[in-house]
């Protein structure tokens, strides 16, 4: 039985590729200086913003479309990971079962985001307006707002979706 998924760092495939970010990073270390600005930097930026587009992705879910596309997104950096892993390899810059094992766990990293694009049904999660869901019905009103207003309610709605997502300001 699998954990239930609340945020995106509970998704499997988010853990993964933090993890192969941190390894890259720790490796991209002894680098020499002259690649600080193109392959480290390169390498390093691509391997962090799989992760980074997993985590838009997750907040977007409740429309497919902005899923899907987060999650283009994000194989599309998997994939720039693996190039500058080659050349990291090829450069003699790390070692090659080093970069071997890190181009397989992208590899898998890949695979599961094609597998999450392919089958975004699974993971989009659409929920019919508040009143919708209270009434059975939607109610459409017309407001005019303040600015007072509006930032009020701009906090009762984030207060909501924390709420309602479990959120934790203590994650570190």
């Amino acid at each position: 039985m699998s954990k239930k998924i609340i945020r995106h760092r509970d998704l499997e495939v988010y853990q993964k590729a933090f993890d192969a970010a941190m390894r890259i990073f720790e490796l991209s270390k002894s680098f020499p200086k002259e690649e600080t600005y193109s392959l480290t930097n390169q390498i390093c930026r691509s391997s962090r913003s799989v992760c980074a587009n997993l985590a838009e992705a997750w907040r977007k879910r409740r429309y497919e479309k902005a899923f899907v596309s987060k999650l283009s997104d994000s194989e599309g950096e998997a994939a720039e990971t693996q190039v500058w892993l080659e050349f990291a390899v090829k450069c003699n810059y790390m070692p090659r079962e080093s970069g071997r094992i890190l181009y397989q766990i992208y590899d898998q990293i890949i695979g599961t985001l094609v597998g999450m694009i392919n089958h975004p049904e699974t993971w989009v999660r659409w929920r019919r307006p508040y009143a919708a869901r209270r009434t059975g019905r939607l109610r459409c009103l017309s407001l005019t707002l303040s600015p007072c207003h509006l930032v009020t309610l701009s906090g009762q709605i984030k207060d909501e979706v924390r709420r309602r997502d479990g959120f934790q300001d203590n994650y570190f």
